[in-house]
Order: C-alpha cells, then sequence, then structure tokens
C-alpha cells in the first residue's frame, strides 16, 4: 500500500486555528444559540437580569449621593441628622441585598441552561450518523471530545455567564455615574496664584486615561495566555484521556507486566500538563503586577484627583466623598477588562476549543458535497473488488499499488504500508464507515463487511490483526 505525501486536497481535519476570528466563532455559536431549545428561557432569563441590574445601579447612584449628606453630618458633628441618615442607609442597604441575591440566583440559572442547550446542541451534532467516529479519524480536533463536550462546554458557560453579566454591570454604572462625576467635577476650578482654571468634566478625564493605561498595559502583558489556556487544556485532555485507558486496561497491563511502561507513558503526558502549567503560571504572574498594582493605587486615586479642588476650599468634605465615590465607580466601569483579562484570555481559549470542535463536526457534511467519495457497487459474483481505491486520510492520501484487487471467499490476504500510515483507515473505507477518497469497492449483493476494531493497550499485548510496514516508492 502506497502512502504518497499530501499535495494540497482538502482534508477532512483542520488545525484550530484555522476556523477563523472571534468574530466568525461568536457568529456560529449564537446561530447554535437561537436553534436552542433553551433560548426562550435563556432570554426571559436575561432580561430578568437586565432589570434588576438597572435596579441596582440606581440603587448605587443613591448610595454615592448618601455619603455628602451623612459625611457632612460627620464634619458637623450633627448627632440627628447622622442617626437619620443611618437609617437612609439601612434602607438603601436592604434594597440592594435584596437585589443582589436575586441576581447571583439568576447568574446560576443562566449557567445551568446556557450549558444545557450548548451540551445538547453538540451531543445532536455529535450523535449524528456516523459523525463521531469520522470526527474521530479527522486529526486533532477529533481527539478526546469528551473533553470538548464536558469540560470546555461546561467552563465556556460559566465563564460567557460571569464575563457577560459583569461587562453589562460595568456598562450600565457607567453610564449612571459618569453624568455624576461630570456634574460634580464640572465646577471644579484650579488656582495658579491669581488664575482660576476650570477643565470640564475634569474627573471623568482623569478616570478614563487611568482605566485606557490599566488596559493598555493589562493587553500588552497577557496576551499570551490565550495560547496558554488553550494549550493547557488540550495536554489535561491527554492526559485524562491517558488515565481513563490505563484504567480500562488494567487487567491487560497486570497480565503482561506493562506496568512501568504504562507508568512511563503516563509519565510522559503528566510533564506535558505541568509544562502547559508553568508557562500559565508564569505569565498569571506576569499579568498580577499590572492588575494588583493598579487595584493597590485606586485606593488613593480619586482622592490625589479631587485634592487639589478640596484643599483649594472649592470642596466639601462630604463633596469629595461623593466624588471619590463616582469616580471608583467610573475607573471600576473602565478597567472592567484589566480586572477580567486573566478570566477573558480563559475564556478565549475555551471559546476556540469548542467554536472549532462543532466547526468541524458540521464540516463534516460539507464535505459530502464537495469532496471526492469511494463509489460502493454489488459484485457480480461473491468476491470483494477493489478498484482504483484510494483513501484521503489525515496524514496523507493511501492507496494500494495495485489497480485492480479482486478477493475470493475464504483467501487471506496481507496488506502491507509505510510505517504511520493509518492502514486501519482502508478497512473503514472498505466498509463504508470512511466516504472520502476516490476509486470503487464492490461487495457480493446482499453482504457487508465485518472487521475487529484494533485495541492499543500496550505494546506487548497480541493484537487480534498485525500488519507489517514498509514503504512503498510512489509508481
Amino acid at each position: 500500500m502506497e502512502t504518497p505525501p499530501d499535495q494540497g486536497q482538502r482534508r477532512p481535519d483542520q488545525p484550530e486555528e484555522s476556523i477563523g476570528g472571534l468574530g466568525l466563532q461568536l457568529s456560529m455559536m449564537f446561530r447554535a444559540f437561537l436553534a436552542s431549545s433553551e433560548r426562550n428561557v435563556l432570554l426571559l432569563l436575561t432580561t430578568a437580569v437586565f432589570l434588576i441590574i438597572l435596579a441596582t445601579a440606581y440603587g448605587q447612584v443613591q448610595l454615592n449621593a448618601w455619603n455628602q449628606p451623612f459625611y457632612n453630618a460627620l464634619a458637623d458633628r450633627n448627632l440627628p441628622e447622622f442617626l437619620n441618615q443611618l437609617l437612609v442607609f439601612l434602607v438603601i442597604a436592604g434594597v440592594l441585598l435584596v437585589l443582589n441575591v436575586t441576581q447571583t440566583w439568576l447568574n446560576l440559572m443562566i449557567k445551568l441552561k446556557l450549558r444545557q442547550g450548548l451540551v445538547q446542541d453538540l451531543l445532536a451534532e455529535w450523535m449524528k450518523p456516523r459523525r463521531a467516529f469520522r470526527l474521530a479519524n479527522a486529526g486533532a480536533i477529533g481527539v478526546n471530545p469528551d473533553q470538548r463536550l464536558h469540560e470546555d462546554a461546561r467552563h465556556l458557560t460559566e465563564l460567557s455567564t460571569d464575563l457577560g453579566i459583569g461587562l453589562l454591570q460595568s456598562s450600565i454604572l457607567l453610564v449612571s455615574f459618569i453624568g455624576v462625576l461630570w456634574n460634580i467635577s464640572s465646577g471644579f476650578a484650579f488656582q495658579f496664584g491669581p488664575r482660576s482654571i476650570t477643565i470640564p468634566g475634569y474627573m471623568v478625564w482623569a478616570a478614563a486615561f487611568y482605566a485606557a493605561t490599566a488596559s493598555l498595559i493589562s493587553l500588552w502583558v497577557g496576551r499570551p495566555l490565550i495560547g496558554y489556556n488553550a494549550n493547557r487544556y488540550a495536554r489535561e485532555a491527554e492526559f485524562r484521556f491517558s488515565l481513563v485507558r490505563a484504567s480500562e486496561h488494567a487487567d491487560a497491563i497486570s497480565l503482561n507486566g506493562g506496568e512501568k511502561d504504562a507508568e512511563r507513558h503516563l509519565n510522559v503526558d503528566l510533564q506535558a500538563v505541568l509544562a502547559a502549567m508553568r508557562r500559565l503560571v508564569t505569565a498569571v504572574s506576569r499579568l498580577q503586577w499590572v492588575t494588583s498594582g493598579y487595584g493597590w493605587f485606586t485606593l488613593v486615586a480619586p482622592i490625589l484627583v479631587a485634592a487639589p479642588v478640596y484643599f483649594a476650599g472649592n470642596l466639601s468634605f462630604g463633596g469629595m466623598m461623593v466624588a471619590v465615590g463616582a469616580f471608583n465607580q467610573v475607573q471600576g466601569a473602565l478597567r472592567w477588562f484589566v480586572d477580567n483579562f486573566n478570566s477573558i484570555a480563559d475564556w478565549r481559549a475555551t471559546l476556540l476549543r469548542v467554536a472549532n470542535f462543532r466547526h468541524a463536526m458540521v464540516r463534516l457534511d460539507d464535505l459530502d458535497q464537495v469532496e471526492r467519495q469511494i463509489a460502493f457497487a454489488d459484485a457480480p459474483g461473491d468476491n470483494l473488488l477493489l478498484e482504483n481505491l484510494e483513501v484521503n486520510a489525515p496524514t496523507g492520501r493511501l492507496r494500494l499499488s495495485e489497480t485492480q484487487v479482486e478477493v475470493r471467499p475464504g483467501e487471506r490476504v496481507l496488506i502491507v504500508g509505510a510505517t504511520g500510515a493509518d492502514k486501519a483507515l482502508l478497512f473503514r473505507a472498505v466498509a463504508g464507515l470512511w466516504p472520502w477518497g476516490s476509486g470503487k469497492v464492490a461487495l457480493p449483493k446482499g453482504q457487508s463487511v465485518t472487521f475487529m476494531p484494533r485495541f492499543a493497550m500496550n505494546s506487548k499485548m497480541t493484537r487480534p490483526f498485525s500488519l507489517a510496514s514498509t514503504r512503498a516508492p510512489r509508481g
């Protein structure tokens, strides 16, 4: 059997990077969402979250405005007003508590329903006739589908919910407080000797500059996290698969004394996981310098921004606390990207794996339309006939060196091929499981093909059949 090199024909496998950018991935997942049976429930839950966040933002605006009379009462040592403002605080805090608990419940329900819809969609695509088999033989994208269907899908839905609700909440808070902060700082006047300079929306511009610098630095430092996370998930999937395989074949390993071989293989996969995690640890630590540094500086940044106006006598103590609170809300909303960059990189890597997995499954149907396929027919007699048979495999094209092959009943045939060639794929093609290729397979009328699948338990275990391997030149 010849295994000439691939010469550019389309193959069922595609590298994960070739699906397209973020826009195409999101578009495909959004179409899956629209077709989901959980779509209406998710839309209802999302609308409820939106309304709860709006009410929470209003409550936080009222709480921020409460700072001025409360701190002024403290500065004036006005005990009755101080006690009155404490009662106001209890009312506002009580309402916000109810809203926060409700939002938490809605958040968890969205995660549940989103995962249900996504996994049901992926399972439906995966379990279409013969698709699971074809995907398993379509290259790296079909390896360890359990990881993508279980862990990756769960992680994607949870991150999508948390990041989506967080972004929505930050956006609403930004809109709510940017007007408050603009109005507060519109009358800020800076004294330079006899001159007075007023900058409209001074604290808004300060908050925007502060958050923009943090976001740009975070993007520059944390960009490698996307690739590192994707690589880690792939290595984790391989390690888990090796553990499951060793557990399933523990009897064969023990009978053949293959414990050392199994341990060596497992340690190789473990070292790959640890190497991926070490790269991730280093990248996360670098990013932590940025996020923690800006986080600590945020404690004094708004006071430093408002201090010149306060010490100039143009702002009361209570007014400064209102300005500080509004500044923190605005810059907190603006630096959402900084605070969540690690999670965003994780989400991006998980989306890449899930979206590419679904894309690969859907594309198998497209290949049925555009790829050349092996023709199947009834043989005139009891013999198996193969004519000009060529199989398109993920590793290249496989074809028999003889253009016409006829196998009579009871005849035994040895197939010889190059090392690394997927010779088992030839049997699957003859059985009709793998249609991509060219040529013709003719079976006796009313007959079907049965073959014993190959078991790869360990290197010492006897296989149901063996295939010698030689490399034949292309003829």
